[in-house]
């Protein structure tokens, strides 16, 4: 059985600011979320990691960086690009009340119809786009790590797609579950990287403060 724990990285500025943040955008974390990191890492503490892997986007990999510091087992790190967030094209750096008002259709469908999403239109990856290259990474590391604990630390659109379907939901309910917030914690299990059982959704309990709407996407 591997147990998978999926991370969302740390809070940025633009996350701050309510801006698109794709693979092509990158935010300095803000100073807080070190702390955030670190309440993580403590709840966590005791879990021996057989690997860690990240995206190798700043934000992420630092913040796989700042949580392998605190852990008793120091396990090794990996940076896989197929961890990356979305291709966003020209939403990259929106705000979201400008891309709302410029595209309001792919907005919508972004956020709520995943089926329905024409990221061509934005020049962006597609939700299949992105399932298509995490997929075998996760599957890979199920394969490479059984019965191990690992860690994955990415990005939150990006996983709420993988995640999702990994649990057989269909794409066009793939944000039913909801958002997940900065420093979030999801768990998967998976006994043959066929079927995935899900353990717990978007943990934020070990967080010393009230999250609000710029932590969740």
């Amino acid at each position: 059985m591997t147990k998978l724990y999926f991370i969302r990285h740390g809070k940025t500025e633009w996350n701050l600011e309510s801006r698109y943040q794709g693979a092509g955008g990158d935010s300095p974390l803000l100073s807080q979320s070190y702390d955030e990191m670190n309440q993580l890492a403590q709840h966590i503490k005791t879990v021996k990691f057989s690997h860690i892997y990240a995206s190798p986007i700043k934000r992420a990999r630092l913040t796989a960086v700042t949580i392998a510091r605190q852990l008793k087992r120091r396990p090794p790190i990996s940076l896989l690009s197929r961890l990356e967030e979305f291709n966003l094209g020209k939403m990259e750096g929106m705000k979201f009340d400008d891309v709302k008002r410029l595209y309001p259709e792919e907005f919508d469908n972004f956020r709520n119809h995943p089926d329905l999403y024409q990221s061509k239109v934005i020049g962006g990856e597609s939700y299949s786009d992105v399932i298509n290259r995490m997929t075998p990474a996760v599957l890979s590391i199920v394969q490479n790590n059984p019965d191990d604990n690992v860690m994955v630390v990415s990005h939150g659109a990006a996983l709420n797609a993988e995640m999702n379907h990994l649990l057989g939901t269909p794409l066009a309910d793939l944000r039913k579950r909801g958002g997940l917030a900065n420093t979030s914690t999801t768990i998967l299990e998976s006994t043959d990287g066929k079927i995935f059982k899900l353990l717990k959704w978007n943990d934020t309990s070990y967080l010393n403060r009230k999250l609000d709407k710029t932590d969740l996407v």
